[in-house]
Parts: C-alpha cells; structure tokens; sequence
C-alpha cells in the first residue's frame, strides 16, 4: 500500500481552519470532494462522524485518523490536516492531536482500507518521522515527507 496512491497534494491542509473535531471532519471531508474523489460529501461526513461517536480515532501520540465508508466512492481517499495548535479530539491517552488523517472508502473496500490505516500507524510509529511531520509548516512539506517515506510501486 503506498499512500501517495490515495493522496493528491491538494488534500492536505497546513494549517486547518476548523478548531473542533467536527469541523474538523468536515473541512477534510470538502477537500476531498473538491478534488473530486467523493461523489457524495454530506453522506460521507456522516459516516465518519457516525464511527468517531462509537469510539474516538485519536489513537494517541498526537495522530487522529478518522475513517468512514461511504457508497459511491470509486476507490480509497486520503486527506490530511494539521491543526492550527494542537487540539483536543478525545485521545485515548488523553493528548492533543497534531495531525489528522481521514481516511475514506467504498463499502466494498475492507481490505484496502485496512491495508492503508496500518501503512499510516506504521509511519506514524516512526519517532523521528512523526516528530518531522508535527513539526511541518505547510501541506507541500507534510506532502513531500511523506513522499520521501513512499516508495514508487
């Protein structure tokens, strides 16, 4: 799974507008549907929310991934923002979250959506590498460290 496969440059954004978990989902959400990659935007905001209100998806150490399924999505999504400070979105260790990363699927796309929130705890395992991302300034820094992560397939 190389994440640069679900991931256009113009689905980042550093720094977010929204201060609230979710705005939050949402504004990740518009950046996906301006970019054309969800059909239907206000169905997937609510699978999302719909799955954060089962059990938060801060996981810790500053990261949040918010994902959802939603019909019509051709193939996985992938957005990614950074709080303008770090905010509270109810971690399970009780952090601020430095980095968000929403995650979205056709129904049908179980496997590759597991595939793809693993990749991103894996990276996201990486001290050094999660230090350098929370530390980014903009959507083409984070774009381009992800990047020197990613191989090419």
């Amino acid at each position: 799974m190389n994440l640069l496969d679900i991931l256009s440059p113009n689905c980042i954004r550093a720094p977010l507008v929204a201060t609230t978990k979710r705005g939050v989902i949402d504004e990740l959400v518009d950046l996906l549907a301006a970019e054309k990659k969800v059909a239907d935007a206000k169905a997937l905001k609510d699978a999302v929310w719909s799955r954060e209100q089962m059990r938060t998806t801060g996981i810790g150490a500053g990261l949040a991934i918010p994902h959802g399924k939603c019909p019509g999505m051709t193939g996985l999504a992938m957005a990614i923002g950074k709080p303008a400070k770090p905010m509270d979105f109810e971690a399970i260790d009780g952090q601020p979250v430095k980095l968000v990363v929403l995650l979205a699927s056709p129904p049908d796309k179980t496997s590759d959506h597991i595939q793809a929130l693993a990749r991103i705890s894996r990276l996201m395992t990486m001290e050094a590498f999660r230090e350098r991302i929370y530390a980014a300034e903009s959507a083409s820094e984070i774009y381009e460290l992800l990047k020197s992560q990613e191989k090419p397939a």
